[in-house]
């Protein structure tokens, strides 16, 4: 029986070497790159709606929000309404593959993740010239954001601010999680998944999850090979840990149970040395959107203005949690 089980996971490691898991295709450049009144088009035509809560003229600052998995450009409508209010201007939009943009569902490439930003924050920071620039990632935003800052291509920020990164890459993965999600992306890569029935909670704000539920732009279900991409981009950025550059702030909520507390403390001691790490006691992993919100919006800002955290959560040695 053993030799049985052993031939057909070897016969499913050979098929599946012969796949790759589904993407979406690349398009060739057919344009320059721009900002219309409602939406991002990239240079190879791909429309990616976008949302701007605008400061006017009181803005001091600029933020550009980047999504979570499965998430959308209105993730950050809670807080971005409050900074608004506060001198913050905040611009998101939603990634490709993710809300309301083409081939909703199917991931669409590392690459074209990291290059959508790297390009949205030319535009952005050519609207608002002479304005301090600072990019927030959320959950697999963070991903994308580490990954993105690195690059040659980035112009120059003023900031980067990772809530929740993720960061939970191969590295964290053992081999049997590992070899089947390597075998499922190429031989089931349309499968998906609610993630139902984990006992994983993402929030506290038990109202905003049910809203996420009834959002037909939230993405309910998962395909296998959205997994694959994911967990690919999360180690890039893990990998990138100790090439980020300061100013930096790293948020974390105490009770997350979507990323794991071992790839983030991982993380944390590669950063920077100058890096600002907070710990919310009280945080899970959509900090922005929790209970105690607007304590992590009042944060954020006042680190755009002076690198102070006013809720005094912040840690000044390592390891992040105690044994």
């Amino acid at each position: 029986m053993r030799l049985i089980i052993k031939i057909l996971f070897l016969t499913s490691l050979l098929l599946a070497a012969a796949c790759t898991p589904l993407v979406q295709e690349m398009r060739p450049a057919v344009q320059e790159p721009a900002l219309t009144a409602s939406a991002y088009e990239a240079a190879d035509g791909y429309e990616m709606p976008y949302r701007q809560w605008s400061a006017g003229a009181d803005e001091k600052a600029v933020i550009i929000a980047v999504h979570g998995l499965n998430d959308y450009s209105n993730a950050f409508a809670f807080p971005a309404s409050w900074w608004m209010q506060n001198g913050i201007t905040t611009y998101a939009y939603d990634q490709r593959g993710f809300g309301a943009t083409e081939e909703m569902g199917i991931w669409p490439g590392e690459e074209k993740l990291i290059n959508d930003l790297i390009t949205f924050v030319k535009l952005v920071k050519a609207d608002h010239p002479g304005k301090p620039v600072f990019i927030l990632g959320e959950s697999l935003g963070g991903a994308v954001t580490m990954s993105s800052v690195i690059d040659p291509d980035m112009p120059k920020i003023d900031g980067v601010i990772l809530s929740a990164p993720g960061v939970w890459g191969w590295q964290s993965l053992n081999f049997f999680y590992r070899s089947v999600l390597w075998v499922s992306a190429r031989l089931f890569p349309e499968q998906t998944f609610s993630g139902r029935g984990l006992g994983i909670q993402a929030s506290d704000n038990i109202s905003m999850l049910r809203n996420l539920g009834a959002d037909d732009l939230f993405i309910k279900k998962t395909r296998v090979s959205v997994v694959y991409g994911a967990v690919s981009l999360m180690d890039r950025a893990y990998n990138a840990a100790d090439k980020q550059r300061p100013p930096l702030l790293l948020m974390y909520g105490a009770k997350d149970e979507v990323i794991p507390k071992h790839p983030v403390e991982d993380v944390a001691k590669r950063l920077p040395k100058e890096a600002d790490i907070v710990i919310y006691p009280d945080g899970w992993h959509l900090l922005m959107r929790d209970l105690q919100a607007p304590t992590v919006w009042q944060d954020i800002k006042s680190w755009t203005e002076n690198r102070q955290i006013p809720s005094g959560h912040q840690i000044s040695e390592l390891p992040l949690f105690k044994r």
